[in-house]
This record gives C-alpha cells, sequence and structure tokens, in this order.
C-alpha cells in the first residue's frame, strides 16, 4: 500500500501542495470503502482534492453544490417519462467520487438522502433500490467558521463519515511553490497533468491486505478502551459510539499499511484516534464555552487509557 500512496500522492502534489497528509487520509477511507469530511475554509483546495485524487485512481468523479432549495431528487434522481414510458434518469450521487460541497448548507431531508448512499451503496427511488457504483466514496465539504444559513449534520450522518479531516492553510514554502503551478489566468490548469497511476481493482487490493493486517488483543482492547472512555468524560455529553469503535480499529489497520507493516501499533490508534473520534463528540454547553473541544476530549481519552506495552 506504500507503493500505491507514493504514486497517487506524487500525481496529486502536481496541483495540490503540501496536503500529503490529507491524501493519504482520503486514500485510506477509499481503500476502507468509507467516507471523509473535509473541513477547511474556503480557498484551501478543498474541492480541488477531491477531483486530483479521483482522477489520479482513474475514478470518475461528479460534483454536487449543496443549497437550501436543493431536493432529494436532485441528488438521487428522477422518474421521467419519455416516449410515453417512464424511465429512471440517474442524478450525481451514482458516480464513484461524489463531492459534496458546503454539505452542510442543505436542509436536512436533503443531507439525509445521503444517509441509505452511504451506508447500503444504494439509493432508493420510487420504492426500487439502485446499486451504486464500485467503489463509492463521498468527500464532503464543510466550512467551520461560517454557520449562518446552514444546518449542522445530524450526529446519526456524522457517525458515517470515517474521518473528518481539517484542511488547513499551507506553510510559507509551500504557498510559493502553489504559486509557480501552471495557470490560465486564475484558473488552475495543472489539474489536467494530473494522470490516472492507480485502479478499482488495486483499490480491492489494498482493501484485502488492510483487512488481513493483524490486530493484537491488547491493540484491540486499547482502542476500544479509547473509544468508552469518551463516553465517560465529564465535558462530552454524547460520546463515540460502537460504529466509531469499528472505524477507529479499521483506519489503524490502514495506518500501519500506509507505515509498511501489517500489524497494528498502539501508535497506529492514537494516530488516527482524532480524525476518527472527534467529529462524533457532543459537548456539553459549558465545555464549549470554555472553547474546549472535541480534539481536547479525545487527547483527554487517550491520556486517560494506559498504552499497552
Amino acid at each position: 500500500m506504500r507503493d500505491l500512496r507514493d504514486r497517487v500522492c506524487g500525481e496529486v502534489a502536481r496541483v495540490v501542495v503540501g496536503q500529503e497528509q490529507v491524501v493519504e487520509r482520503l486514500l485510506a477511507a477509499a481503500v476502507l470503502g468509507g467516507h471523509v469530511l473535509l473541513e477547511g475554509v474556503p480557498g484551501v483546495a478543498k474541492t480541488l482534492l477531491a477531483n486530483a485524487l479521483a482522477r489520479a485512481l482513474g475514478l470518475d468523479f461528479r460534483r454536487v453544490q449543496f443549497t437550501p432549495d436543493m431536493l432529494p431528487s436532485d441528488l438521487t434522481g428522477t422518474m421521467t417519462l419519455r416516449g410515453g414510458e417512464l424511465s429512471f434518469r440517474p442524478g450525481p450521487v451514482f458516480t464513484q467520487v461524489l463531492l459534496a460541497d458546503e454539505i452542510n448548507r442543505t436542509p436536512p431531508k436533503t443531507q439525509a438522502a445521503l444517509l441509505e448512499a452511504m451506508q447500503e451503496r444504494q439509493v432508493s427511488v420510487e420504492g426500487q433500490p439502485r446499486p451504486l457504483p464500485d467503489p463509492f466514496l463521498v468527500v464532503a465539504t464543510q466550512n467551520p467558521i461560517e454557520y449562518e444559513g446552514t444546518y449542522p449534520l445530524p450526529e446519526a450522518q456524522l457517525d458515517r463519515f470515517v474521518m473528518r479531516v481539517p484542511v488547513g492553510y499551507p506553510s510559507e514554502e509551500d504557498e510559493l511553490a502553489m504559486l509557480d503551478l501552471p495557470r490560465r489566468g486564475v484558473a488552475n490548469t495543472a489539474l489536467e497533468q494530473v494522470h490516472r497511476v492507480a485502479s478499482a481493482d488495486e483499490l480491492r487490493e489494498a482493501g484485502e491486505r488492510v483487512d488481513a493486517t493483524t490486530v493484537s488483543p491488547e491493540v484491540r482492547d486499547y482502542a476500544l478502551a479509547v473509544v468508552r472512555r469518551t463516553r465517560d468524560l465529564p465535558a462530552v455529553e454524547l460520546g463515540a459510539s460502537p460504529r466509531a469503535a469499528v472505524h477507529l480499529v479499521a483506519a489503524a489497520r490502514a495506518a500501519a499499511q500506509l507505515a509498511g507493516r501489517d500489524f497494528v501499533t498502539p501508535d497506529d490508534v492514537a494516530g488516527v484516534a482524532a480524525p476518527v473520534l472527534a467529529h462524533r463528540l457532543v459537548l456539553t454547553p459549558e465545555a464549549e464555552l470554555e472553547r474546549y473541544g472535541p480534539e481536547d476530549a479525545v487527547a483527554a481519552a487517550l491520556s486517560a487509557v494506559t498504552v499497552p506495552r
């Protein structure tokens, strides 16, 4: 899997500079069959990252701009009358990499249209289930600082994202390198230089290797203890779910493979704990007033659990 990572990261770096860890986590989610929530201010290349990753993996890519007037059928598709017969017109969700741009700007009814797609890899239209392509990856984005006119994602939907990955500003060196990328006016033309360096079959093979990665009973117990500890913290109103424990172990397996190992260490678990768990936690109002964040709660859970040796 390290070879796959090197190829994909190298190709994405043609167009997005300085976000290698974000690309690694997107790749890990794709291998695991999970979904990712990218969180960052406007202009940090969240959309470009998803598009470049899809190109490097040779996967179909569609972008949906979520708006307050968007309907569920705008996403899933609808029945239309053609030649006197009803036929199904697929929506943009029928793709392999779906960018749900500013997902928190659409009402809950439309947000919920993604739930079945994310969990079951299908959508139901007129009572008939329709399978989605394989692989299927949702990359959702949201702005963490602008809340006017938004609809916060419900806990049930947040829990279906394997990871929430912050996308921050690049370093000064990376930003200088970004200014040297080829452009046509202000449009980035470097995306045209991103070529396919992997395939869906390679993703499936990588997934099989991740599934075969060894997790010792001690490391398994450690991961579960961290998850359960989040439910007991005084600053946390709603802790991580059992699904979070499954996602944490799976993400740790992927991290081990990315490090070139076929076994998981406690460091692998700790390294992915924040992106896997933080977005699932609901803090008490008192904690939020004190500017205590979900990442702080994850750090507290990690520090409260004895690391196996």
